[in-house]
Formats: C-alpha cells, sequence, structure tokens
C-alpha cells in the first residue's frame, strides 16, 4: 500500500509512515527502518496488531538479556547481539503499523515504551547478576545507576525527536503536553487507561527536566505562528535547518548505540566498561548537549523575531 493512503477501513491516513530521514541514526535510515517498512504491510495484511509487534519484540528483548547472561562464550553474545537487532526491526515497525492502520493510541505508545524498556533492563539484569561473582553485591549499584541514567537520557533525546517533527514538520502525533496539563487526569478512565496517563504523565515530566527545554520556548513559537500565519512554512524550513545538526548530536543517546556498545563491552569480556560509559560518558554528553539547546532555542527565537 503506497504511503499516505488509506488503510483497510478506508480511513484517511494523516501522517506519512516513513520516519524522519535527517535526524535519522546511519544504520536506523540504511538497515533497521528499511527492513521495518519492509515488514510492516505484511504485518498489516496478516492483521496483525501494532501492541502485537511490541510484545513480540519484547520477547527477543528477553531473549536477548537470557543470551548475555552467557557473554563470556562469544556465541552467546553474538546471539544476544542478534536477538536485540530483530528487537530493533519490531521497535521500528510497531510504530510504522500504528501510523498505517491509524491505530495510534496513548495506550499503544505506553506499551511500546514499556516494551523498550523492559529490553534493556533484562539485559542490564542478565549482565549483573553474570557479573556478580567479579564484582559482588555492589555491581548492583553501578547497573541500577547506568539504568536510571539510560532513562533520563533516552527521555531527553526522544523529546528532541518529537519536538523536531512537531515544529519542523507540523505532525499533530509528535506534539508534546503541555507540562501544566500533566496533572490533569481525563474522566471515564479504566482503571488500566488511569495507570498508563499516569505513567505517560511522569515520564513527559521527565522528560522536560533533563532535555533543556526552556518552558516559554514553546509557547512564544505557538505565539509567532498564529500571529503570522503566512510564515508558516518558511518557520517550518529555517527550525528544519537550524535544529536538525544538534537533533542528530543528540542521537549519541539513542538506543542503536547502547546496543552497538553492550555487544562490544560483551564480546571483549568487559561489560562493566559498557556502564561505566552510561554513567560518566553519556551524563557528560547530556550536560554539554543540554546547554548547547538551550543556546539554540534562544538564537532562534531571536531569529524570527518572537
Amino acid at each position: 500500500m503506497p504511503e499516505s493512503q488509506t488503510d483497510t477501513k478506508n480511513k484517511p491516513i494523516n501522517e506519512p509512515v516513513k520516519r524522519t530521514n535527517e535526524i535519522e541514526e546511519i544504520t536506523n535510515l540504511y538497515l533497521f527502518v528499511p527492513l521495518s517498512h519492509w515488514l510492516v504491510p505484511k504485518l498489516a495484511y496478516l492483521r496483525i496488531t501494532p501492541n502485537m509487534v511490541s510484545l513480540t519484540g519484547m520477547a527477543c528483548g528477553i531473549a536477548a538479556g537470557l543470551s548475555y547472561f552467557h557473554y563470556q562464550d562469544y556465541r552467546f553474545a553474538l546471539l544476544g547481539f542478534a536477538l536485540m537487532c530483530i528487537w530493533h526491526v519490531l521497535d521500528g515497525a510497531d510504530g510504522a503499523l500504528a501510523r498505517l492502520t491509524n491505530s495510534q493510541s496513548e495506550f499503544g505508545k505506553i506499551i511500546d515504551g514499556i516494551c523498550d524498556y523492559v529490553t534493556f533492563i533484562t539485559v542490564y539484569v542478565a549482565l549483573g547478576l553474570a557479573m556478580m561473582p567479579d564484582f559482588g553485591a555492589n555491581i548492583w549499584v553501578i547497573v541500577i545507576g547506568a539504568g536510571l541514567c539510560h532513562a533520563f537520557q533516552a527521555g531527553a533525546y526522544e523529546l528532541q525527536r518529537q519536538e523536531y517533527d512537531f515544529w519542523g514538520y507540523g505532525k499533530k502525533s509528535a506534539e508534546l503536553p503541555e507540562l501544566s496539563s500533566l496533572n490533569d487526569l481525563p474522566q471515564n478512565l479504566s482503571f488500566f487507561g488511569k495507570i498508563a496517563t499516569i505513567m505517560g504523565n511522569q515520564y513527559a515530566r521527565m522528560q522536560y527536566r533533563f532535555s533543556g527545554l526552556d518552558l516559554n520556548f514553546r509557547p512564544q513559537l505557538k505565539q509567532y505562528l498564529a500571529d503570522n500565519p503566512e510564515k508558516e512554512a518558511a518557520f517550518r524550513e529555517d527550525y528544519r535547518n537550524k535544529f536538525a545538526p544538534l537533533v542528530n548530536k543528540w542521537g549519541i543517546m539513542c538506543a542503536n548505540y547502547r546496543t552497538y556498545a553492550i555487544f562490544i563491552a560483551c564480546i571483549s569480556g568487559q561489560p562493566i566498561l559498557y556502564f561505566a560509559a552510561e554513567i560518566f560518558i553519556l551524563n557528560l554528553a547530556l550536560l554539554i548537549l543540554v546547554q548547547k539547546q538551550r543556546k539554540h532555542n534562544k538564537a532562534f527565537l531571536t531569529h524570527i523575531g518572537a
């Protein structure tokens, strides 16, 4: 089915299936995303739902963790890496399938996010257990610390991608909730709906906190567009030109590089090096990127005269 046509229920698709190429990590662009897009029409034909894809990806992630528990055997390290690569393909396919079939939902986003974190949690726990004979129980201080850093870093990176898609292309599905609205809980939600909403709101708060996003930046951009509707196309082009290079720098936080780093550390017999890099190197990168982001935001406001 060509992109941006209709799904099997003849409902219009509002947004293209493809991701934003100029801010994609290179192996995503030329390997994982093409494989995901090759897979999506086949999944749609078989009436497989995006949540089923997410859960299958999570199963691969759990299997990867079980494999990495035996990382000392290079064959298991290779298997763990292969399973995580399959998870990357399925992780890209679930969102594309949801857009293709117009089945996006907040609950689906929560499921997707949970499945992603379960993959890394399983791998981290497996490596922690495998390293206990060498480092004792103290290894959990490092593993848990690295896991928390991972959450902060990944959330900040995801926010920058969402902001780019929203301001650069006007994708409504990428619009962040306003911070002031995160205390509101919609009425008539089921128990699980409330849990999912609360989790999503807490995650969004974390994203705001660690991304360097000035709370005045987004309202000023919205006001500018409201006051200058005739300049919208030029505004979005300017935003893409000025922010694409910076979003690409944020890509150091993406899951792909973590997958490669885990494999390299394990195949070298020193997974502790991965956790050390998570805590020290990536946190330093986060601090630098936050400062750059704030400067870019201020410069962009000056550029458009907002």
